[in-house]
């Protein structure tokens, strides 16, 4: 009688550690995504519950000349320790070694460009939260560092994956105006990225990239911005401050939409591509994309500074 080769001892580990949840670190306590995205991505019993991974460890980070960080940064470390059990590490080296993938999370956008360095050197899969860094300059050198080490990683606004992300997006657009809030932080140089990206993001989402020149209408309670788009479609923003919800009105040959004004705009859609990218290493946001947004803040921000008149993207 033959030998039966004894398959089922070697496929049976090899299955079970393929249906493993990925150990998941976090970088920064210092918002309330660390908190959201944690429930979604722990709680088995949630009803926005993505699978796939556990936030298992975490850095605390904060900024100490940041109100919004060195006020919240303690509060939400110790949520994560007490509620969900997740481990604190002295540094990101160290966060690396216990991890498959990070979310850097810092509020700051300044730090981004350092805290990502270790990241990319660990080779980690990485998602960096808005702004993806503080300068256009940064933003570069951080996708510059990850193309070099082959690291894959992605950024983005949760509005991208959202209800007018998703159902207002046609291949027939030819213009479209997005709006939602636009604080500024005095720390930020690129002033747009802190907190305008959202709407910003959403342009892109509805018309893709393209942009080559941008004009910035300043006021202190509302900033307005004006691209044209390589083909001549036009798209707009208004960054409305202090904060506003958001919407968006897309143009087409036959007619116009306009969003609902009561769209659900929730944490779980971004969650489910990030946890994708997780697994595949391939973004679901183009990176040159995202590069290409924080062109389109740099030459705003450089429109500003000259009286409004339109800049060509960098």
């Amino acid at each position: 009688m033959p030998k039966v080769k004894p398959i089922a001892i070697f496929l049976l580990p090899v299955a079970l550690a393929a249906a493993a949840d990925l150990r998941l670190g976090i970088i920064g306590t210092d918002t309330s995504h660390v908190i959201a995205f944690t429930k979604i991505l722990n709680d088995d019993t949630s009803p926005d519950h993505v699978p796939g991974g556990k936030v298992v460890a975490a850095y605390k980070g904060g900024s100490k000349d940041l109100p919004d960080s060195y006020n919240r940064v303690d509060k939400y470390a110790q949520e994560l320790r007490s509620k969900w059990n997740v481990e604190f590490e002295p540094d990101i080296p160290t966060l690396c070694k216990k991890v498959d993938a990070v979310l850097l999370e810092s509020l700051d956008g300044r730090v981004h460009l350092e805290q990502a360095r270790p990241v990319i050197a660990a080779h980690k899969p990485l998602f960096i939260d808005k702004p993806l860094a503080a300068t256009l300059e940064d933003a570069r050198e951080i996708a510059r560092l990850a193309k070099e080490a082959g690291v894959p990683w992605f950024s983005s606004s949760s509005l991208r994956f959202g209800e007018i992300g998703t159902t207002m997006k046609f291949r027939d657009t030819t213009g479209a105006s997005t709006w939602g809030p636009g604080p500024l932080e005095e720390h930020h140089p690129l002033e747009l990225a802190w907190y305008a990206i959202h709407p910003i993001e959403l342009l892109y989402t509805l018309m893709g990239p393209g942009c080559e020149e941008v004009s910035r209408t300043y006021t202190p309670g509302a900033d307005f911005l004006v691209g044209r788009w390589k083909d001549g479609r036009i798209g707009t923003v208004r960054a409305i401050r202090p904060y506003s919800g958001y919407g968006a009105v897309v143009y087409r040959p036959k007619e116009i939409v306009q969003s609902n004004p009561k769209s659900v705009e929730g944490y779980r859609p971004l969650l489910v591509e990030i946890m994708k990218f997780f697994d595949s290493r391939q973004p679901p946001v183009p990176n040159d994309e995202t590069l290409e947004m924080f062109a389109f803040m740099d030459a705003a921000q450089r429109s500003k500074a000259e009286g409004g008149r339109p800049v060509r993207l960098r």
